[in-house]
């Protein structure tokens, strides 16, 4: 058993859509990157007594995205890319919680984007617990991971004149998440 991070208290912690982030980097045509974000609209971390008993669920909605430009936008959410009005919303759902030493943790689990599920790991860290003005109890976290796309069956692409293609493979995604203890 391992033991909980130092401040978090076992328990339900809900997300807080307003104060949490989900963001993605994407390499474009080979030489620049596109970001975005995706809104996260719900979530819930359940904590048990030790990290092994713990787990995580959240709901994205990628009807949300953004990356400054609206045309972009819009071919990310039809049938090309996402196809919101088809497959709605992503979701994971963590299966196992360990620690890689400190405040850092792996959260693995299963991701559903595109109706297409894919277990992956979530390089976490904690950044500790606070009251926030309103007596609220919030807890802190940061993780990333780099999925392909392809396997999402995410597959459009465009072939560039001088070779290769418009749209990598590996996209990051990066999680800044607050939670409120219920």
């Amino acid at each position: 058993m391992t033991a909980l991070p130092t401040g978090l208290a076992a328990g339900t912690w809900n997300i807080d859509p307003t104060h949490t982030d989900a963001s993605f980097t994407v390499r474009h045509a080979g030489i620049s990157k596109v970001r975005g974000t995706v809104a996260v609209t719900s979530g819930t971390l359940t904590v048990g007594e030790d990290l092994e008993s713990s787990a995580v669920s959240v709901t994205l909605d990628p009807s949300t995205v953004t990356t400054g430009d609206a045309n972009r936008d819009g071919h990310l959410k039809s049938a090309d890319f996402f196809d919101v009005e088809t497959f709605g919303g992503w979701t994971f759902a963590s299966t196992a919680i360990r620690t890689d030493g400190g405040d850092k943790h792996v959260v693995v689990g299963d991701l559903t984007i595109h109706g297409v599920t894919r277990e992956v790991e979530l390089e976490t860290e904690f950044n500790g617990t606070a009251v926030d003005p309103f007596g609220n109890t919030r807890a802190g976290f940061e993780a990333t991971v780099t999925i392909s796309r392809k396997d999402f069956g995410l597959t459009w692409n465009a072939a560039l004149e001088a070779g290769g293609v418009l749209v990598a493979d590996k996209v990051r995604i990066d999680l800044d998440v607050s939670a409120i203890k219920a």
